[in-house]
């Protein structure tokens, strides 16, 4: 599983730049950072190093941060590459709660998923052949 850093955010001006800028200043790194909103909030979804250090640095400065366990799979990337990694759940009854995609200028990209049951989806996508993203791959172990 991997770690990945979740904050709740108040729909206003400048609140997204105040959480970067007190990453920064703690000297944590971001990967990837995914931004979702609603009319009176927002929830930013981050990679980065040292996951557990950042929600502690952003509790201590009165955000409500907290860690969440992703499941992250390689998959080809070209098209069709992501509908590949999703033919090899059906069937399984998952409920992908969210999906996001790292793309680079690799030959793969970093598909986060969060559901339920990470455990079982990720031994459908191993015995389906797709390698499954280990925490040492995106960050430092904290």
């Amino acid at each position: 599983m991997i770690k990945q850093l979740t904050v709740f955010l108040a729909n206003e001006q400048g609140r997204l730049s105040s959480v970067c800028r007190a990453l920064a200043d703690a000297r944590i790194n971001v990967h990837a950072l995914v931004l979702a909103d609603t009319a009176e909030y927002g929830v930013a979804r981050f990679l980065c190093d040292r996951p557990e250090a950042a929600a502690l640095e952003l509790e201590r400065r009165g955000y409500r941060a907290r860690t969440v366990d992703v499941l992250g799979v390689y998959v080809a990337d070209r098209a069709g590459g992501l509908v590949e990694a999703l033919d090899a759940l059906d069937g399984t009854g998952v409920n992908i709660e969210y999906l996001y995609c790292i793309s680079s200028s690799t030959d793969d990209a970093l598909d986060i998923l969060k559901v339920e049951n990470p455990q079982s989806v990720e031994e459908a996508l191993k015995n389906a052949g797709f390698r499954i993203a280990d925490p040492s791959d995106i960050y430092e172990l904290d």
